[in-house]
């Protein structure tokens, strides 16, 4: 186990109050970092649409990336693994510096885990 999921103590906190609560939720983990990224693999995020977020996986126009997929997944109950891809492209409006990619794992919370 890496040490970056560590620091997640409020992600799992705020998983369980969803499900408990029965609001619809996602989690994002980091499964697979190569190059340089800003969060590393362990890494989570809640997504609670309409109510904001918990945790970080990096921020940026990758996390963003997320964001949108977790409406998706909610829609389809099942879970995605997204690919952020922080390299420069030409056509970017905001270069990525972080020259990495992340894989990540966005899946619907069980309501079932409280």
């Amino acid at each position: 186990m890496t040490t970056e999921g560590r620091g997640d103590t409020g992600v799992y906190r705020a998983l369980l109050e969803a499900a408990a609560e029965g609001r619809p939720a996602v989690l994002a983990t980091v499964i697979r970092a190569k190059g340089s990224v800003p969060r590393g693999a362990g890494s989570k995020m809640l997504i609670e649409p309409g109510r904001g977020l918990v945790g970080t996986i990096g921020g940026g126009c990758g996390e963003a990336d997320v964001i949108a997929a977790a409406e998706s997944v909610l829609a389809a109950g099942r879970p995605r693994v997204v690919r952020v891809e922080l390299l420069d492209a030409v056509e970017s409006w905001s270069p990525a510096v972080c020259g990495g990619v992340m894989d990540v794992l966005v899946e619907p919370v069980d309501p079932d885990v409280a």
